[in-house]
């Protein structure tokens, strides 16, 4: 039977995974207080947090059938990132951090509804941040446009240069 402070860590854990759409779980153990502080700094600039689990509560709060899924990555010790929609800002923070620290081990992430191994981690730390790919997709739909724009614009600025230079043509042969 579980006592008042563990229920209240369980609720805890519910309520911070009701809002992370993506997690991504670390083995801490070789890492010092400050270091960890320094690494829950880094994250909470993207709005993500880390918080340090025991396996059997954090597999309560998260049900049965998450609990099955993740059953690979809850052994030994745990920190847990709480990431929101964009999993690429605390999976790039989590990489470099691990770079500067090697103590540091990524086990897997729990990313769009599947779990996924260190190298797809890995993989996702890589890509661009979400803004700058939607900027080169928007760049890339309005190339053609711009193009389309470009070409039904020169047949009348060809038009407007003919006549102008037809006109002064006619305006030499007067005088």
């Amino acid at each position: 039977m579980p006592t008042a402070k563990k229920e209240a860590t369980i609720e805890e854990l519910r309520v911070k995974l009701a809002g992370a759409k993506n997690l991504f779980f670390t083995n801490y153990a070789g890492l010092t207080v400050q270091q960890i502080t320094k690494l829950r700094t880094e994250l909470r600039k993207d709005g993500t947090t880390y918080a340090v689990v025991k396996n059997t509560l954090f597999s309560r709060a998260a049900g049965d059938e998450l609990a099955a899924t993740l059953e690979g990555v809850l052994a030994g010790p745990t920190g847990v990132v709480f990431a929101g929609d964009d999993p690429v800002a605390p999976a790039k923070a989590l990489k470099t951090f691990a770079d500067d620290n090697k103590t540091l081990d990524v086990k897997g992430a729990f990313v769009d509804g599947k779990l996924v191994d260190k190298n797809a981690f890995l993989a996702l730390a890589s890509l661009p941040p979400k803004a700058e790919l939607q900027a080169k997709v928007l760049g890339l739909l309005s190339s053609p446009m711009r193009g389309l724009v470009g070409v039904l614009a020169a047949n009348p600025s060809g038009l407007v240069r003919v006549l102008s230079a037809r006109e002064k043509q006619l305006a030499e042969s007067a005088a």
